[in-house]
């Protein structure tokens, strides 16, 4: 029934099984919350409590969270590297694969849960729902401080949960996307931003750096091409300057941009305030319109990219 499948290549094949688990996981996404990797994040801090001892020193906590990390990831990876063997249906396995990778889809009903709140002056009731899916501390917060967050907070959310593993999945197979998906929850569950993960989680940071630099400045090319017009010069300069660094200041500054607001800046982080590079300085700070504004931007990215990705597919199949 599904021989057709074994004449696509594995490209074509790739999209074809990507554009199904998204539309699995929207509908599933509708009717109730799922997080199937949350066992391995409680199993990441588990781990931490009984490696990342704070009476070690500073190398040893390094050493502790580099062995965590690869007695963690690397038999986890050959099992199941193994196991694709033993598998007859192989779309079935490579979906399921890519099921658990990708990120919920609950990301758009929880930041418009934001904007209601934000609309209705709770900002309390704000900043419940926003603490869970941030690092930094939410508590003293303004509306301005809420609707900042929240902007960087489903830009950062979008790449790392969704483009990065479709990315990795189209590239390099399902494998591939569930590797990066456990990275960045240790990430996650490891963050050197946290005081006790500050030496412990360096090598799983460093990982993450190096996987999400690509795809990131690949999605940053697609905001370039959608912003067409009369901010495209600034734009392609933002581009420049921030292209070759390691972090994700690229896509901050290019939305910032995009949405005429100033972003970034100071943060607090264990009660301690960081500061950070602010971006479009000149601009006026965000408000709770524009947390709308650019939850659009980023769903019409995404659309984007998807569709180009067909698109590229059909035009392989037709030369082919």
């Amino acid at each position: 029934m599904f021989t057709w499948l074994n004449q696509l290549n594995d490209f074509s094949f790739n999209v074809l099984l990507l554009v199904a688990v998204i539309i699995i996981k929207i509908l599933i996404a509708r009717i109730v919350v799922s997080e199937p990797l949350a066992f391995f994040a409680w199993y990441c801090q588990k781990l931490a409590d009984k490696v990342n001892k704070k009476e070690n020193n500073i190398s040893q906590q390094k050493i502790s969270g580099t062995i965590a990390t690869l007695i963690t990831l690397v038999p986890m990876v050959i099992i199941l590297w193994l196991f694709a063997d033993f598998i007859t249906v192989t779309w079935l396995w490579q979906s399921l694969l890519l099921y658990f990778a990708l990120g919920d889809f609950q990301l758009n009903r929880k930041v418009k849960d934001i904007v209601q709140a934000l609309n209705t002056k709770q900002n309390h009731l704000a900043k419940q729902q926003l603490k869970p899916l941030v690092l930094r501390e939410v508590e003293s917060l303004s509306t301005m401080g809420l609707a900042k967050t929240t902007i960087e907070m489903q830009l950062l959310r979008y790449l790392q949960s969704y483009f990065i593993i479709a990315s990795y999945f189209l590239v390099f197979g399902s494998l591939s996307a569930f590797f990066v998906r456990l990275v960045l929850i240790m990430h996650y569950s490891w963050n050197v931003k946290q005081l006790e993960f500050q030496y412990f989680g360096r090598f799983t940071a460093l990982i993450f750096t190096l996987i999400q630099w690509l795809p990131i400045r690949v999605f940053s090319l697609l905001m370039l091409i959608s912003s067409l017009g009369s901010q495209f010069i600034s734009l392609v300069k933002l581009y420049k300057q921030h292209c070759f660094k390691l972090n994700n200041d690229i896509v901050i500054a290019l939305l910032a941009k995009m949405l005429a607001v100033k972003l970034a800046g100071v943060a607090i982080y264990n009660q301690q305030k960081v500061r950070r590079t602010s971006f479009n300085n000149s601009a006026p700070q965000p408000n709770i319109d524009d947390i709308i504004r650019a939850n659009k931007i980023i769903h019409q990215l995404f659309y984007f990219s998807l569709a180009l990705t067909i698109l590229v597919t059909i035009l392989t199949l037709l030369i082919h």
